[in-house]
């Protein structure tokens, strides 16, 4: 994995200047320094302040060391919610509370970052030279005073999958140091300001400063919360336990081993509803249309593919009170030849909501999401992080047949564009735009009790010229996909999917362009639930009957 990590990088790196296929125009802003870059760094400047000064965001998060279940009190009402109690604690035995006194730490992550960012910044300068990462607090205070903040023309990977990454290492040194999620978005906050003025020799970049602290500190809370899901359990966590969540979210792993029993404690979930999935499989064949002209691809290329939904609506006694009660996290690799291994990561977290109840067959959550995508298809990609306003429910539609769903509709900032070298001819067009990004999506799963499960999910992208350098352009990206999987024996199925993505891309002076790519694959699935996640309440509503 890391000898993949330093090929991409030094790929990355090798195209660090990106322009306009047959044009000399890069994407970076260009000519007088307009006022929006001074409001830009006294705003950037005051918040990275703000974020990490104790007391000026919000108070920390509670944190129940106790299971809730529900009551068996009669209510009035048939249709009356279960109201919870608390009994008896069920997490580990350990050391201290998560979170409290000793345990929690202000100091720590504000030392431990600024450690790793310049250590960060000697390793680059080492492998990659001066020229970019020859920094100095000459430089660095230059950028401070005077910027200019533009938007950059570094490779689209580097953009929108490294800089989301290393946001997460950050985020996640002050999380598990016992701080909340928006404590540690504002040190994520500050770190990305702090590298974007002293860890680069360039021009500070705005769209740096927003993936890296807001993709970083949604993919950083997912990445946390799986970890520390890995820990929970009966007893002390063991090595392999340990291993996988440092694996999953490498600075808590870094603070759990280098702080002793100071951070040993394991963050608690309050048992959420949780099914994952991973899948094995290979594609059987692609279609590619690029300008009317397409191509079918038969050769099998080998894909991996893992998602989990955590926090489901309808578990009896479990509530929404903390950033990320709810989330969906997917990620898949594709061994394609001539690269593109990642073909996408997904992220999408309530941020702050509660749940509802439509009668006894019905439950949601619904409230403000915020989201992290980034999905690459063999011939172009689209990245965004945003905020939207949805709901996520859960609907029993007979006895064993359900329907889970969600629907989302916000805006984001972010950016899409062309591989180039597709198609005939593959010239005059930009590699990638950014913009706000006008989106939505819609996610169906409908459920045939333990025998099988049928998928369906629509995203749809709109790269505004807004908060662009090309005003003039715009992309709308589609992508949507369908699977059927059977369950063989035990947590073991089979299944089928077809992915179809569409790119529709309109300049004033580049020609428009249109493509799309269809891919069917087949894949071995291992799921974590035989009932494919189907969250179950009516038995208790029986019970009171």
């Amino acid at each position: 994995m890391t000898k993949l990590i330093n090929s991409q990088l030094k790929k990355w790196r090798a195209r660090i200047v990106e322009t306009s296929a047959g044009s000399d125009r890069t994407t970076a802003m260009s000519g007088p320094r307009y006022g929006v870059q001074r409001w830009w760094r006294i705003i950037a400047g005051v918040l990275a302040l703000a974020f990490v000064t104790p007391g000026a965001v919000t108070a920390a998060e509670h944190v129940s060391n106790a299971l809730i279940l529900p009551s068996l009190k009669t209510a009035s009402g048939a249709g009356d919610p279960v109201e919870p109690v608390s009994v008896a604690p069920v997490s580990p035995a350990l050391e201290a509370d998560w979170g409290e006194g000793f345990s929690k730490s202000y100091l720590i992550p504000a030392l431990e970052i600024p450690s790793f960012l310049w250590l960060l910044n000697r390793f680059d300068r080492t492998v990659y030279g001066t020229d970019v990462f020859g920094t100095n607090w000459n430089t660095g205070w230059h950028h401070v005073i005077h910027g200019p903040w533009t938007l950059d023309t570094d490779p689209f990977g580097m953009n929108f999958i490294m800089h989301p990454y290393m946001g997460s290492f950050n985020y996640g040194f002050a999380r598990s140091a016992g701080l909340n999620y928006w404590e540690s978005f504002g040190y994520t906050f500050a770190a990305s300001y702090v590298w974007e003025t002293f860890g680069e020799t360039g021009p500070p970049s705005i769209n740096d400063q927003i993936m890296t602290s807001f993709g970083g500190s949604l993919l950083g809370e997912a990445l946390f919360r799986m970890a520390s899901y890995a820990l929970e359990g009966n007893g002390k966590p063991g090595y392999w336990r340990e291993l996988g969540a440092a694996g999953l979210s490498p600075s808590t792993g870094l603070n759990r081993l280098a702080f002793g029993n100071r951070f040993k404690a394991v963050w608690v979930s309050n048992d959420p509803a949780i099914f994952t999935r991973l899948r094995l499989g290979a594609s059987l064949t692609e279609h590619q249309t690029d300008q009317g002209i397409g191509k079918t691809v038969n050769r099998p290329e080998a894909s991996g593919d893992f998602s989990m939904a955590y926090g489901l609506p309808g578990k009896p006694g479990y509530s929404y009170e903390r950033p990320f009660d709810y989330f969906h996290f997917e990620f898949t690799a594709i061994a394609r030849s001539g690269g593109n291994f990642f073909e996408n990561s997904t992220t999408r977290g309530l941020l702050y909501g509660t749940k509802y109840s439509v009668g006894e067959a019905y439950r949601g959550v619904w409230g403000l999401y915020g989201s992290y995508d980034y999905i690459s298809p063999a011939i172009f990609r689209v990245s965004s992080t945003a905020l939207s306003l949805g709901t996520t429910a859960q609907w029993w539609l007979s006895h064993s047949v359900a329907l889970q769903g969600s629907a989302l509709g916000g805006v984001g900032f972010g950016a899409a564009g062309t591989i180039s070298g597709v198609g005939d001819p593959a010239t005059g067009v930009r590699d990638y735009h950014y913009g706000f990004v006008p989106q939505g999506l819609l996610a169906l799963r409908l459920i045939f009790g333990e025998a099988a499960m049928l998928d369906l999910t629509g995203r749809e992208y709109y790269v505004s010229g807004t908060g662009s350098d090309d005003k003039t352009g715009l992309e709308k990206i589609f992508r949507g996909n369908a699977s059927f999987t059977v369950r063989v024996y035990g947590r073991h199925g089979i299944g089928v999917q077809y992915v179809e993505s569409h790119r529709d891309a309109h300049y004033a002076n580049l020609p428009d362009r249109y493509q799309t790519v269809g891919t069917v694959s087949i894949a071995y699935n291992f799921l974590g639930d035989i009932k494919f996640g189907a969250v179950e309440w009516r038995d208790l509503y029986a019970d009171r009957r």
